[in-house]
């Protein structure tokens, strides 16, 4: 893989045949679950990363919007990141599954990781909006409202993970939005204030989540995530290769 994000210009890296690739962008949360998902069943796999300001024309017959993320896997086309999640855990079922065995947290996981769309459009407003009306105490009072559902779960489990005692796809699908939650502070220019009671299990479970192998493999720190998105917010191209 190499790190160069392709643009405008470019040429697409030739096809190994049989093996997947992935065409991604390393400061896109929606990349990094399929990412996550690719290591954590230790698929092989190929990367290939888009400039999504200065899109390559080549990638426009991929994608007609060139969004990122999409599986190539031979003549199969696969969008949006959580159907390719889906699709990687359906086509490699016995390679370190990640759904639980039991039909009713399969389903309780599935129904949590379509309530992330809430929190992630929330961090969206609040580090990339033009609202600055809102407070940092009102800001804490929505994200927790907004994350509630996860910390009730993860007590009701028990567990280090939502997956147990090694992350599972939940795990995966939520992380990227809380590897970013720093941005959240240097937007406000200040610690979102939240009090001890808030999210506890959630927090601990952050803390659990960036010391995992995996997810320390393809950490970026808040600040290297704010100067993209600063970049973004001002119109100009964001440094990807340099940052």
């Amino acid at each position: 893989m190499s790190e160069i994000h392709l643009s405008t210009g470019s040429q697409e890296p030739p096809r190994v045949e049989g093996l997947l690739r992935v065409y991604s962008n390393k400061f896109c949360p929606f990349a990094q679950r399929v990412l996550l998902v690719l290591k954590a069943k230790e698929i092989p796999h190929d990367i290939v990363n888009i400039n999504i300001f200065n899109k390559p024309e080549w990638y426009f017959n991929i994608h007609l919007e060139g969004k990122v993320p999409v599986l190539l896997d031979g003549s199969n086309i696969i969008l949006e990141s959580l159907d390719i999640c889906e699709y990687l855990e359906e086509k490699y079922p016995h390679q370190h599954p990640l759904y639980p065995s039991d039909p009713e947290t399969k389903n309780k996981d599935r129904e949590l990781i379509q309530k992330i769309e809430a929190s992630s459009s929330l961090y969206m407003k609040c580090c990339f909006g033009k609202d600055d009306k809102t407070s940092p105490e009102e800001w804490a009072k929505l994200f927790v409202e907004a994350l509630q559902d996860f910390e009730d779960e993860l007590e009701k489990r028990g567990t280090r993970f939502f997956g147990g005692e090694e992350p599972g796809m939940l795990d995966y699908m939520l992380w990227p939005w809380e590897e970013r939650s720093g941005c959240v502070s240097l937007r406000l220019g200040k610690e979102l204030p939240l009090g001890e009671d808030d999210l506890p299990r959630l927090r601990k479970w952050k803390e659990e989540m960036k010391e995992h192998p995996l997810c320390a493999e393809l950490f970026i720190s808040a600040e290297r995530f704010w100067k993209v998105g600063l970049c973004k917010l001002l119109g100009r191209e964001p440094p990807f290769d340099e940052a």
